[in-house]
């Protein structure tokens, strides 16, 4: 830990909890608790798991003339996405873009009917902030006041409906505000773990008491990175700063699903973002490289950086591996490269593991089915 990392509102309750608390992106967070990596994974995937995502910039973004539309198309302007046929109470995910057509980070966006809400990734914020900063006829508000919780796994909706009814009414990617305890709270059905879940945007006034009434159910065990990044791994999701960076295109992330049809192809709303021609020629010819899901043989993880190789001896690498680690649901290491796209899934390859190589299996993502509430 620094002092000059900063602190959520849970900081004491993660303490209190046995939280091993390390730096990231700016900010002591917990890797893990009492119970370790492993069952906090498995908890998850089976019951409930409480994961504090307060690091994670909340930012609003206001229409000036009160017109929602000015909103949306000033983010288009940004975004590769469908931004101004997104109905009030959904969100999406998308992506920012440079000039390059490189990503500079993924968020989720959400119409609240008279400004939108953004999630964006705790490394990425001041930046993400300076980049919305540029836009005409909208007002860009950084959300200082709320913390954000995320809870994830079979049992999510059972817990949450207990303290706020009507969740159970909400479907995958829905967005919807609930009090409690005289507290308004922003609920989207969304996370980042495969599993159905929800992600709750809570006053700092209330952050704590909340967290202490889900961790109250039994279903529930809190959750640290350690656990929230294996989660992620299996379901095949990239993370910001490993599968996607600013030298790395939607189509190589495998994210061109993204970027619908109405961005692409015709029509005034076609392109318009930064990088879009070299994007967009590469969603039509087809990327170089695409990320893709590798099962190592044995039982040793292949971690960020480990190269790829094409025979047992020589040549040169393939790729580095972008994402990796053990998948607890599935049983072994699982990772992912940004590799040929045409290597078909089956072929086998090699990764080279202090001095020794060893055999990999290009697999399909995701490793684990999700379960979302559609």
């Amino acid at each position: 830990m620094s002092d000059s990392n900063r602190r959520t509102g849970l900081y004491d309750l993660h303490i209190q909890e046995g939280g091993r608390m390390v730096p990231f992106a700016g900010w002591d967070m917990p890797v893990q608790f009492a119970a370790g990596v492993l069952t906090e994974h498995l908890h998850t995937r089976a019951q409930a798991g409480m994961f504090d995502v307060s690091h994670m910039g909340q930012v609003l973004v206001i229409p000036e003339d009160g017109n929602i539309e000015t909103a949306a198309k000033a983010l288009e302007t940004l975004i590769p996405a469908d931004v101004l046929g997104l109905a009030q109470g959904r969100q999406r995910y998308g992506l920012f873009t440079n000039e390059r057509g490189g990503i500079l980070d993924d968020l989720m966006f959400a119409n609240r009917g008279d400004h939108f809400l953004l999630v964006v990734n705790a490394a990425c914020a001041d930046q993400d902030i300076a980049h919305l900063g540029g836009l005409s006829g909208v007002t860009v508000r950084p959300v200082t006041d709320r913390g954000l919780i995320a809870l994830q796994g079979p049992a999510a909706e059972t817990v949450l409906a207990r303290l706020v009814p009507g969740v159970d009414d909400m479907r995958f990617m829905d967005l919807r505000d609930f009090d409690w305890q005289d507290a308004v709270l922003w609920i989207s059905r969304a996370g980042y773990t495969g599993e159905d879940g929800f992600e709750i945007s809570i006053p700092d006034t209330h952050l704590r008491a909340f967290a202490e009434a889900l961790l109250d159910n039994p279903e529930v065990l809190p959750v640290g990175l350690g656990a929230r990044d294996s989660l992620r791994l299996e379901a095949g999701l990239p993370l910001y700063g490993h599968d996607m960076d600013p030298d790395v295109s939607p189509a190589e992330a495998g994210l061109g699903w993204s970027i619908p049809k109405i961005r692409r192809q015709g029509g005034a709303r076609a392109g318009g973002f930064p990088g879009a021609d070299a994007v967009l020629a590469e969603l039509t010819d087809g990327p170089r490289r695409i990320r893709r899901g590798l099962r190592p043989e044995g039982r040793a993880p292949i971690r960020e950086g480990v190269a790829i190789f094409e025979a047992e001896q020589g040549g040169e690498p393939l790729g580095h591996i972008r994402s990796g680690g053990f998948g607890p649901s599935v049983g072994g290491p699982v990772a992912m490269a940004l590799l040929d796209p045409s290597l078909p899934d089956g072929t086998r390859l090699w990764a080279e593991l202090r001095g020794k190589r060893i055999p990999v299996t290009i697999a399909p993502l995701p490793f684990l089915p999700p379960s979302y509430k559609r």
